[in-house]
């Protein structure tokens, strides 16, 4: 049996198929047959070793994952053999405000990831997916989509009539406008390209911003909510847009800041927060709860996940290059068994 493992070396890919023999499982582990994965970004910081802890050689990489339990320890009660599962991001943050303890061991980085034909891991890491999605739309949710929920509804109530705006058109993105939608919100989503907003408009975003033509998108943004400025942006770029953002939130408005997009560097002013009395939140994917929840209003309100390419287990290298080109629109899904 092969998985892939992060190995660092000049000449070589740093997701490489490595042979590996399955462990035992401990009274409380559950093993998976792992059907589907999704890339995040994240993978590619990951693959160049610049993510915010170090990468071990080893590491089996990627967070998101789908599939069917096979096996389950002495112990296990909630799971059994035949399941159909999704991994957490964080299998320990099960509930409630996270502490270090909850946001430990994150797979794919802290933890071994799920890139592999058979995953082993506590049976609290793992969550049911409903019947009505595919192991394929399934694996698109532990980051991207419970990050886009967690920034919407959990960090502060959106309500329907507010307006929501969105940087670009990958994963997160995709599914705030999804959820933002189905909630009865207004969406402003920026694109570099005509045909991505094009789609986004198909999806129901109300209006899109190339931001190439219009460099200063947070006037257009202005413009379209009549001067007020946005209730929440949706900020994936981090540093190099979040002046932006605080120029376009309106006065009481937040700023869900999930991503670094555009790199590390670059700085906004936090004075800018003072007239406007706006709130920052990190974002940082989401809990077990969250999650359920997210699945429960996926399910309400018929969303299936945008995949934009599914590659198959052999193409991983593939796979990150055209998530390294950002020509993607939605999740890249890649199959693995």
């Amino acid at each position: 049996m092969q998985r892939y493992e992060v190995h660092f070396a000049d000449d070589t890919p740093p997701f490489q198929l490595r042979d590996f023999q399955p462990p035992a499982l401990a009274p409380r582990q559950v093993a998976v047959a792992i059907k589907a994965v999704s890339l995040n970004y994240r993978d590619l910081l990951v693959s160049r070793n610049t993510y915010f802890c170090p990468i071990e050689n080893g590491l089996v990489p990627c967070s998101d994952g789908a599939g069917e339990v096979i096996a389950v320890g002495e112990e296990v009660k909630d799971l059994r053999v035949g399941d159909r599962v999704a991994s957490l991001f964080f299998p320990h943050w099960q509930a409630g405000q996270a502490d270090a303890q909850a946001i430990s061991g994150a797979l794919g980085a802290e933890g071994p990831g799920v890139l592999t034909p058979h995953f082993v891991t506590e049976a609290s890491g793992l969550i049911r997916i409903p019947d009505s999605l595919s192991f394929e739309e399934a694996a698109t949710l532990p980051c991207a989509a419970l990050t886009a929920w967690h920034a919407l509804f959990e960090a502060g109530p959106l309500k329907p009539g507010q307006t929501v705006l969105l940087q670009g058109t990958g994963g997160v993105s995709i599914f705030a406008l999804q959820f933002a939608k189905a909630a009865g919100a207004k969406v402003i989503i920026t694109s570099s390209s005509d045909e991505k907003l094009a789609q986004a408009l198909q999806l129901g975003a109300d209006h899109g911003i190339n931001y190439r033509r219009t460099p200063e998108w947070q006037d257009e943004a202005l413009r379209l909510t009549g001067g007020h400025g946005v209730d929440v942006v949706v900020e994936v770029g981090g540093p190099g847009t979040l002046e932006r953002s605080l120029l376009s939130v309106r006065t009481g408005g937040r700023i869900a800041y999930i991503g670094v997009l555009t790199g590390l560097a670059g700085a906004a002013n936090p004075m800018m927060l003072i007239p406007r009395l706006a709130a920052i939140h990190g974002i940082f994917v989401g809990s077990r709860q969250m999650f359920a929840d997210m699945l429960q209003a996926i399910a309400e309100k018929h969303i299936r996940p945008v995949i934009d390419r599914q590659f198959g287990f052999d193409e991983v290298p593939a796979a990150l290059a055209h998530m390294e080109r950002g020509a993607h629109f939605g999740k890249i899904v890649i199959q693995v068994s």
